[in-house]
């Protein structure tokens, strides 16, 4: 279709045939290119102007000429228009003397072809936002009738929301959540068709049911899944609070802040200390009592109650470590044992005076203990932070599942959290409450007497582990050079970026060694608890990891040792070579140890493997060990030692590409642990341990390879080869 030409706009431009050509082309440089853009047509005008500034009655001497171009012209302009879609001016004045074309007719072209192509596409996807409209509406239709015409089962009259089914609940649910879905797409096409939104009445109040997972669910979510591979729990927080819900969310974080401030501070009948494990747990009768209601509500029958408490004094001042807990990546990298993931979805208040005082936030998470073997809980929550009248800070989690109605969650959290009262020399209290409802029926056998005690999810850990991470970050930002540091260090600088590089490795490996929704297991062989499961990652543009096919491997069996005699033997580099089977037997030297804790067990270390082998001579290996009343862990990681020299000269150490591996050393749940003073130096005196080991190899340099299957073979027999080694080393038959 043809549409005016720009000249038409620009008529006092024509004054005279000679000057016609330059007063165009001096006008035009002055104009926008959105004004250019806007301008269409497919022919360009030659000649004098219209009559339009004539005297009406005055007949025209001339007439518009339009030039259409040549077959050939418009072929070559196409093609160039697919390499270059805007052309600069030597290219246009280029491409018109091949074509026999003014520069400013190879310019209108390219403007209206741009033009054309846009409106184009803009069509396409006006059409395919109707499609999907005009499909969401049918749906919404067929829904509303299925609830007009509910009927009671019972009686037959009509039925009310607590007398429907099951199926006929979730269609209400569902069908709010089209009626929103219609809503966005509907404001979409808006933009492009001028149409004014489509408007729905409200049926229902505005909860949402959590779908299932899969690949792709709309434009914005579904590239939120392609980046996150987001589950159930997650992918509903993702769309984050109503305007209904958020004043039912206020009002929950007050109840809850109340009920964990009780919590923390009553004693017995309240809580009971367990003889021989020193845990804390809650009485379920006395909780009844004191709140009957209970705010979130009755617990169901398929959920199981865990509920402890915990206190320790931490290196840390309490304003630091609100902040920790309230910024989710800070939270997720301290806590990386006990966090898989964990973000913030929707910020509701920053808090008052500068601080966090007041602070609410909704948030999700993926709880896990380090194995295979145990599910991940997902979560999500609120998270509140106030400060009490007489200066001590809390903050308190609480589930937000019963604010959309959906099936039973497999986990819930009722009022948990943590009081922090500052103590002299930049030291806290921490009382910690943790206090959740889950289904322990996936947890396999062998984890469950440690789920069941408190010591995989309870408040214990959560405080040994707070502890632990508070003195590994006082060593962090200790400017002098501890005692008990050796090697090559020169600078407070080097010392810090090896404990940051170090610290990128552990949480890489806690990141990977469990369940989650971002990654399955795949099971290769047997039937028993320490089957190998195996997971591939393809590694691309990440500075962090090497480029290519990344396998991943684990297993998880018990061993009838104490888990302190386990990290003992895996920490100790003299011992090294009777279960690493990658150091062909070489002697290992440590360059370099740098202490983050009080127990010597806490450390860095830089580890040199010297081979008879000249191609291993020069294999470095960077280990972190770590162990607490609740578990221990030592990772490692092969560093290259160029990368390693930038590092220890004070440079960045995010781009050094690690894979790590390591031990994860858990207790296991046996009565009869733990029956010490509960500090690190005793942790698993008794009792038998839970082991998993995990490595990371790259069996392919080339991210678009295919695996293969001896490379999962490979691995397969290494993982075995290296569990035999540590049973027949620790195991009381090998003594």
């Amino acid at each position: 279709m043809y549409k005016p030409n720009m000249f038409d706009s620009h008529q006092h431009l024509l004054d005279t045939p000679s000057s016609t050509q330059k007063s165009q082309e001096t006008e035009m440089d002055f104009l926008r290119e959105e004004e250019l853009e806007s301008k269409s047509g497919t022919d360009i005008m030659e000649g004098q102007h219209s009559g339009d500034d004539q005297d009406p009655n005055q007949r025209p001497t001339k007439k518009k000429r339009y030039h259409r171009h040549t077959q050939h012209q418009i072929q070559e302009m196409e093609a160039f228009f697919k390499e270059c879609p805007h052309p600069d001016d030597k290219q246009r004045k280029e491409l018109g003397r091949r074509l026999e074309l003014a520069p400013l007719q190879v310019k209108f072209w390219f403007q209206n072809k741009r033009t054309q192509m846009k409106a184009q596409h803009e069509r396409c996807e006006n059409t395919h936002l109707r499609n999907e409209n005009d499909k969401l509406r049918a749906e919404n239709i067929r829904y509303k009738e299925a609830l007009t015409n509910a009927s009671c089962p019972h009686c037959g009259g009509p039925a009310a929301i607590g007398e429907m089914s099951f199926d006929e609940q979730q269609l209400r649910v569902e069908n709010t959540r089209l009626r929103e879905e219609i809503d966005r797409i509907s404001g979409i096409a808006a933009k492009y068709v001028g149409k004014p939104m489509l408007n729905f009445p409200p049926h229902l109040p505005p909860p949402e049911a959590p779908r299932s997972l899969d690949l792709a669910f709309g434009p914005q979510s579904g590239l939120l899944d392609e980046m996150y591979n987001v589950g159930d729990i997650f992918r509903t927080a993702i769309r984050g609070l109503t305007d209904g819900e958020k004043p039912v969310v206020i009002e929950l974080a007050v109840s809850a802040m109340e009920e964990l401030t009780r919590m923390a501070q009553t004693d017995e009948p309240m809580w009971i200390t367990n003889s021989e494990n020193s845990i804390v747990t809650l009485c379920e009768e006395e909780y009844a009592r004191t709140f009957p209601r209970g705010i979130t509500g009755p617990k169901p029958l398929t959920l199981n109650s865990e509920a402890s408490r915990a206190s320790s004094v931490v290196i840390m001042n309490p304003i630091n470590l609100v902040e920790i807990l309230m910024d989710a990546n800070q939270w997720t990298s301290v806590f990386a044992g006990l966090v898989s993931r964990g973000m913030t979805v929707e910020v509701l208040s920053t808090g008052v005076a500068g601080n966090y005082n007041g602070a609410l936030q909704v948030m999700t998470a993926e709880f896990q203990v380090p194995s295979p073997l145990v599910p991940i809980r997902e979560n999500f929550f609120l998270r509140y932070c106030k400060q009490h009248d007489d200066g001590t800070w809390a903050v308190v989690d609480v589930s937000l599942d019963s604010l959309r109605p959906s099936p039973v969650p497999p986990c819930r959290r009722r009022p948990s959290g943590c009081l922090i009262k500052e103590l002299p020399n930049g030291y806290s209290q921490v009382t910690w409450v943790e206090h959740v409802e889950a289904d322990e029926k996936a947890v396999h056998d062998m984890y469950k007497p440690l789920v069941c005690s408190g010591l995989a999810f309870g408040a214990k850990r959560w405080v040994a582990t707070l502890e632990r991470q508070c003195e590994r970050l006082a060593s962090a930002m200790a400017n002098n050079i501890q005692t008990g540091d050796v090697g090559i260090f020169t600078s407070p600088a080097g010392r810090k970026s090896m404990l940051k590089l170090a610290e990128r490795m552990v949480r890489s490996f806690c990141a990977g060694v469990g369940t989650s929704t971002t990654h399955t297991w795949t099971t290769l062989s047997g039937s028993g608890a320490d089957d190998v499961r195996v997971m591939t990652r393809k590694s691309i543009d990440d500075p962090g990891r090497p480029p290519g096919i990344v396998l991943s491997a684990a297993t998880s069996f018990w061993i009838p040792v104490s888990p302190k005699r386990v990290f003992d033997f895996l920490r100790d580099e003299n011992s090294r070579s009777e279960w690493d089977i990658l150091s062909n037997g070489g002697v290992i030297q440590e360059m370099a140890h740098i202490a983050n804790g009080r127990d010597p067990g806490n450390c860095v270390s830089l580890l040199r493997v010297n081979s008879g082998n000249s191609h291993q001579s020069n294999m470095l290996i960077l280990q972190e060990s770590s162990t607490d009343p609740t578990g221990s862990y030592v990772i490692y990681a092969p560093v290259d030692i160029v990368a390693m020299n930038v590092v220890l000269s004070g440079g960045d150490p995010d781009y050094v590409a690690l894979l790590p591996s390591g031990f994860a050393i858990l207790p296991d749940g046996s009565t009869n642990h733990h029956g010490g003073s509960g500090s690190s130096s005793d942790v698993g005196s008794v009792g038998g341990s839970l082991l998993t080991v995990a490595f990371q190899i790259l069996v392919d340099s080339v991210p678009t390879a295919k695996l293969s299957l001896g490379s999962v073979a490979t691995v397969n027999s290494l993982i075995k080869c290296t569990v035999d080694r540590i049973k027949s080393a620790v195991t009381p038959e090998s003594a």
